[in-house]
């Protein structure tokens, strides 16, 4: 038997370390829509949101009675223009309470609801140190927002299409199917009235999408998800102020409320288009501001 020379003995590398693999997107938003509509608060508010335009069709029903003038006619009250009131027309047209009780919650509520998901998602998981666990499954901070914006977004659907359908089944009870008719007396078929009532839901999405967005960019910067409800709530009240002062008139083109009076124009006949437009290119503003400066705060944070 030879021995054998060390300097022929062959050379072992140690085996690379496997690679990581990237948790799959499709995976991610499951789990972020079940976890998000499996949340008891939020299964509470989107019911609070289903009931109240229920509640605001038996009010203006019963507030209104028999002596509601009809959708076409004038009210001695109503503006000049010859339409009657909002809330009035409300009590006669299955067609008006959807949007009257979607402007009315656009307002505060629907709002506060989206920026309360937006709180949970990135603030509220930090808090808990639930964070930390999506970047080790790995999930890249990018992949990572783009999941929390599309939970947000479904929450924001998902709560107008509610408020919509809600007031719609509503208004066809209290009002009956035959009167679906405009603030403008026209009368209007159920395809119109769908198609009017889907690009309401399309545009309350985008609007609460660009709330979420701002909400987002704060909740990547605080571990407080209370601060993002208190600091969306602050921000609205404070544009609310702004918008009634006549001498910052310049200032209203910027704040995002402004946009709220333009789903009127889907009500009247004909309908006009420059306000929504205009409101939807707000809030795409508001959107792209609000995502960017969150992609780059959690980009750039520890942890």
């Amino acid at each position: 038997m030879t021995a054998t020379d060390p300097a022929q003995a062959p050379v072992t590398t140690p085996d690379p370390a496997p690679a990581r693999l990237r948790a799959p997107v499709g995976r991610l938003l499951r789990a972020e829509l079940r976890w998000i509509f499996r949340r008891p608060r939020t299964l509470v508010v989107l019911g609070l949101l289903t009931v109240l335009p229920v509640i605001t069709g038996i009010a203006v029903d019963l507030t209104a009675g028999g002596a509601a003038p009809g959708a076409g006619g004038a009210s001695p009250d109503g503006p000049p223009g010859g339409e009657p009131p909002i809330f009035v027309t409300m009590a006669t047209s299955a067609f008006v309470l959807p949007l009257g009780s979607l402007m009315t919650l656009l307002m505060l509520l629907l709002p506060l609801t989206v920026a309360m998901a937006a709180g949970d998602a990135l603030a509220g998981e930090q808090s808990h140190g639930a964070l930390r666990g999506w970047l080790l499954a790995p999930v890249a901070r990018g992949r990572l927002l783009v999941v929390k914006a599309v939970g947000v977004l479904a929450v924001a659907l998902v709560a107008a299409t509610l408020v919509v359908a809600s007031g719609f089944v509503t208004g066809l009870v209290l009002a009956g199917a035959d009167n679906l008719a405009s603030m403008s007396g026209t009368e209007l078929s159920v395809g119109e009235v769908l198609g009017r009532l889907a690009v309401a839901i399309a545009w309350a999405t985008l609007y609460l999408m660009a709330v979420g967005a701002v909400a987002l960019a704060i909740s990547a910067s605080t571990e407080h998800p209370m601060l993002v409800v208190v600091s969306v709530l602050g921000g609205l009240i404070v544009s609310g102020v702004l918008l009634q002062i006549s001498a910052l008139d310049w200032l209203h083109p910027y704040l995002l409320p402004q946009s709220l009076g333009s789903l009127v124009d889907l009500i009247r006949d004909p309908v006009a288009t420059g306000g929504l437009g205009e409101g939807a290119f707000r809030s795409l503003c508001y959107l792209v501001i609000g995502m960017s400066l969150a992609y780059a705060r959690l980009t750039t944070r520890d942890g």
